[in-house]
């Protein structure tokens, strides 16, 4: 080609120009490893006012399903710029190749447009609302099936598995006593400490014993002890029956005649309902003794006048307030952690939502109906 003119030469493309006639010459191996160096190339390539284009493939090497695509793209570039292309001197298991990739070929949908931002807020409000309603009504169904499956076992104790409902007590009250233990005996201390801190302004350190043991039986003693058995047990509730269902143990479960909810449901729920009011008491024990250890310290209060003191401040049905609350509370937290572990799909990485999940629903509805309970015990008088 004497007159052509030589625009482009890299390792694999050459560019040729004659008249009106472009050839690009492809040489050498056109594969995956090779092909970041030259598609910027093909992509910028501009034919001017050529009206024919050859694609010579003849010196070509090795081409693979990512050379052959590259290739392909290249020719319907071409000819979407109106120019006629022809394919020279292409070996048969390149052009076989090409022909397969193009007849696979999908075209990219185009990058969606992005919503206005207040749009884009209000749809994800939406969304967010309608599966907070649908979540709230499957809960509301499990709770319905719950109290009916419990029921059932109350009235037929037999079907309750005995040796589940022990494993499962030990797992969620004895060994939570050293974790529930620690933080009331710290949440006493602290509570004793920032009390008679403020009430020495007034001379009435005595009554840092008051505040103590009100705030402990009433409220911090369950709440506290509410949430970690949430995020100790309800959690392990999540994992272990999510890891049954990705095992598909549940399903074997049922090809059995077995029902879940009697030998993974009611265990749990049960044994967390009978030890949470143990835990609690035991809480409020040692979150009176942290209180009564500070006021020792700081204020120079002996154990027999923190104990004369409290006998005056409490009653009877301040201890009992804390008391009540402990089995709603551990009802909700062992029917979430069980519902959230039904809900696991088949994947590690929904366990760990549903897990998260589960804590998060628990201790948001726990810290829900001990507001609620609280008003209605100051209302009642209680």
């Amino acid at each position: 080609m004497s007159a052509a003119e030589e625009l482009l030469v890299t390792s694999s493309l050459e560019v040729l120009r004659d008249g009106q006639r472009l050839t690009l010459r492809f040489t050498g191996d056109w594969t995956t490893q090779e092909l970041a160096r030259h598609d910027p190339a093909l992509r910028n390539l501009d034919p001017q006012d050529a009206r024919e284009v050859a694609m010579d493939l003849s010196q070509c090497g090795a081409v693979d399903s990512a050379g052959a695509w590259i290739l392909d793209r290249t020719l319907d570039d071409l000819k979407r710029r109106g120019l006629n292309v022809a394919l020279v001197g292409a070996p048969p298991a390149v052009e076989t190749l090409m022909g397969t990739v193009a007849a696979r070929h999908v075209e990219c949908p185009p990058a969606p447009k992005g919503d206005n931002p207040l749009v884009a807020v209000i749809l994800r409000v939406g969304r967010e609302t309608v599966r907070i309603s649908r979540e709230a009504t499957d809960l509301l169904s499990f709770l319905g099936l719950t109290i009916t499956v419990m029921l059932r076992s109350l009235a037929m104790p037999w079907r309750i598995r005995g040796t589940a409902l022990i494993s499962q007590m030990e797992q969620t009250g004895l060994n939570a006593l050293p974790i529930v233990g620690l933080i009331s005996f710290l949440v006493g201390v602290v509570l004793a400490y920032q009390g008679a801190d403020q009430l020495a302004q007034f001379g009435a350190q005595i009554f840092t014993v008051n505040l103590v043991a009100v705030g402990i039986l009433r409220e911090m003693g369950i709440l506290l002890t509410a949430i970690i058995v949430a995020g100790r047990s309800g959690s392990a509730f999540t994992a272990q029956i999510g890891t049954m269902k990705v095992n598909e143990e549940i399903d074997a479960m049922r090809t059995l005649g077995l029902d879940p909810m009697e030998v993974l449901v009611m265990p749990r729920v049960i044994a967390l309902v009978l030890v949470l009011p143990l835990l609690t008491f035991y809480a409020d024990i040692m979150g009176l003794l942290g209180g009564a250890v500070m006021a020792t310290v700081v204020l120079d209060i002996s154990f027999f006048q923190f104990a004369r003191q409290l006998n005056d401040a409490v009653t009877v049905e301040t201890l009992a307030v804390g008391i009540i609350k402990a089995p709603f509370f551990a009802f909700i937290i062992g029917m979430i952690g069980c519902y959230e572990g039904l809900q696991v799909t088949r994947s590690a990485e929904s366990v760990g939502q549903q897990t998260t999940r589960a804590v998060v629903e628990a201790i948001f509805l726990v810290i829900v109906l001990d507001a609620m309970l609280s008003i209605f015990f100051s209302v009642i008088g209680f």
